[in-house]
């Protein structure tokens, strides 16, 4: 019997500022790209929201080529693995300020050290600037009452309420929701009154990729930010993601890309047995 490969792996909480808390994202860094099966099989048996797997890039655009896996499909964007994946690089090259990475569908993003803060980042991701559009089905999978409903091409649904309680309350019908496939629902409001905080708050919900909420979603920012500054009339402002878990995120505008700021909190370090 041959020895089992052992692969390296940290498991990071991305904008969290201490243990159980934002979104844990696995992050596993390759020499050279496994099959397309192993890395959904691997991403699978991690079953966390997301699985970043990262190996260094031949074409000289970026550092390293990036790819995400939920444990049930390969997402086209995925922020805070990216933000988790830049945060276990720059940690082990304390003299590097950024990382770059080359992706397959939403092109290079960019992960950099935010300040003196040795666990806070900045991160680039592209700007997706939603549409109005009626959903009536998806609303009632919501629930609540919902002011107004938009769309994105790339499978994202911008559903906005009242206020930041109608969001905490609401109990979606994720079935239902599963109907649609692989989109990722956002469900927002103002944030004045909500203990957090924060300008705006959201919740996130993707049944149709295999996880009912989210708990810290970065790319629902990249819809989120283009809405938001047109509404706030400002180019930048605090978001809170309602969950159980629960996570801030820095939110700037800056033409055709959104710049998120969060912070890290890596909590395992170990080989995956292979």
């Amino acid at each position: 019997m041959s020895a089992a490969r052992r692969l390296p792996i940290s498991r990071v909480d991305a904008f969290a500022d201490r243990p159980f808390t934002g979104n844990p994202a696995a992050v596993m860094p390759l020499d050279e790209w496994l099959d397309d099966a192993t890395l959904q099989a691997i991403a699978a048996e991690n079953n966390l929201a997301e699985t970043a797997f990262l190996v260094p890039d031949e074409s000289g655009e970026a550092d390293y080529e990036l790819r995400w896996f939920t444990p049930g499909v390969e997402v086209a964007l995925c922020g805070h693995a990216t933000l988790a994946s830049g945060h276990v690089l720059l940690s082990a090259a304390q003299w590097r300020n950024d990382m770059r990475f080359r992706t397959r569908k939403a092109g290079i993003l960019r992960v950099a050290r935010n300040g003196e803060d040795e666990a806070g980042y900045r991160m680039a991701l592209p700007a997706y600037r939603p549409a109005p559009k009626p959903m009536p089905d998806i609303v009632r999978a919501l629930g609540g009452q919902a002011v107004e409903t938009l769309w994105h091409e790339n499978g994202y649904a911008l559903i906005a309420y009242a206020d930041a309680a109608s969001v905490r309350a609401l109990a979606p019908d994720f079935r239902a929701l599963s109907q649609g496939g692989d989109i990722l629902y956002i469900a927002t409001a103002p944030g004045a009154g909500d203990p957090s905080g924060a300008d705006i708050v959201s919740r996130a919900f993707a049944p149709g990729a295999g996880i009912d909420e989210d708990p810290v979603t970065g790319s629902a920012h990249s819809v989120l930010a283009p809405y938001w500054t047109a509404r706030l009339g400002r180019d930048h402002f605090a978001a809170y993601q309602a969950s159980a878990r629960g996570g801030h995120v820095g939110c700037r505008l800056d033409g055709d890309m959104v710049e998120l700021t969060g912070t890290c909190v890596t909590t395992l370090v170990g080989d995956f047995l292979l």
